[in-house]
């Protein structure tokens, strides 16, 4: 075997890095439940006797937090007076909760994964799936993953990119949002537009009392109500917009949910499927997007669906192309795809 030093030599500088930012998963975690980049946003640059002061914390303790915290770039620190920052970037990150860039549940996501490696590890020998509801701590992460998303993005650009639905949503719309999980898309819906009617449905029974928890903390009880069901198990309707957020890759049989869509539909309806950003080619996704994306399918999704009958495992990089076909086998016959963002697609089909 002949090796390259310097190409050695730049995948191992590769690694530390990696190595880097998994071991700041626990620290960037510790920061977020003890308040402490909270208190450096709201108290300004601190040393760590004055942050311990000021959280009732150790200070031993916080002095190896905020080192490791300066070295990785989280925080910036003036040597002359042995002070700790956040700066407002970062603050936009880590503590600014509707922030369009807010990553807290993405590190909350990475601690489930960790967590359930086990579990997946035996599915691999088996060739089995493992049930959303038995993946610890998936559905609170991801919830809180997807909610600054959905905040910035779903009623100021989603929504209106689509043909005729915002006249539709203001007069006053029958709306289904299949997948909801913990509500946050239904919730910031049916607070955009009171005049519609909101069903969030989930077949995950914890998922739906938080949802409702959620209503009822937000003040939408009046125009929305959430309900425990698969896509396929949703009996017909007459909804003006079904709305899948995340989900349709998840499922088992996406295709026989796709046709069950086109039945809760009135003849002019809509169906908003958001999906994760992914080229149709594996070398298209070969990107740091991709890189989580292709994690979140191995770890997640790839399981939940085989968990599920069918067990089509589309995959959290499906692209376009097979998100189509799905979409076009239950019975759908114009899809195109209405807006984008670096991390997700969104598409509009109609019958």
């Amino acid at each position: 075997m002949t090796v390259n030093t310097d190409r050695l030599n730049q995948f191992v500088g590769r690694m530390l890095g990696d190595l880097g930012g998994a071991a700041s998963v626990p620290m960037v975690r510790l920061g977020d439940t003890l308040g402490l980049y909270k208190a450096l946003h709201e108290g300004g640059p601190m040393t760590p006797r004055e942050l311990a002061g000021r959280t009732c914390l150790h200070e031993r303790y916080l002095r190896e937090w905020l080192a490791h915290n300066a070295a990785a770039g989280y925080l910036s620190y003036d040597s002359t007076n042995g002070r700790f920052e956040l700066p407002p970037e970062q603050a936009m990150v880590f503590v600014v909760e509707d922030s369009p860039v807010n990553l807290m549940g993405a590190f909350d996501i990475m601690e489930a994964w960790h967590s359930n490696q086990a579990q997946v590890e035996r599915s691999f020998r088996t060739g089995g799936g493992v049930p959303w509801g038995n993946l610890q701590c998936a559905a609170c992460a991801t919830a809180r993953f997807f909610r600054p998303g959905y905040l910035n993005n779903l009623v100021q650009q989603w929504l209106p990119a689509l043909d005729d639905v915002m006249g539709k949503l203001e007069r006053g719309a029958a709306v289904a949002d299949v997948g909801c999980g913990w509500g946050w898309s239904t919730v910031i819906m049916a607070q955009a537009f009171p005049n519609s009617r909101f069903v969030g449905y989930d077949y995950d029974a914890e998922s739906i009392d938080h949802a409702r928890a959620h209503a009822r903390e937000h003040g939408v009880e009046a125009n929305t109500r959430f309900e425990v069901g698969a896509a396929k198990d949703i009996g017909d309707g007459d909804f003006d917009l079904v709305t899948f957020f995340d989900c349709l890759h998840d499922m088992g049989d996406p295709a026989g949910a796709a046709t069950q869509v086109r039945r809760m539909l009135k003849p002019d309806g809509t169906w908003m499927i958001v999906e994760p950003m992914a080229g149709d080619r594996l070398e298209d996704n070969l990107n740091p997007v991709g890189r989580l994306y292709y994690a979140a399918s191995t770890l997640v999704c790839v399981p939940t669906s085989l968990s599920q009958e069918v067990g089509a495992a589309l995959g959290a990089q499906a692209g376009e192309a097979r998100l189509r076909e799905v979409i076009a086998a239950g019975g759908f016959r114009t899809v195109r795809r209405a807006a984008e963002t670096p991390f997700n697609m969104v598409l509009e089909a109609r019958g």
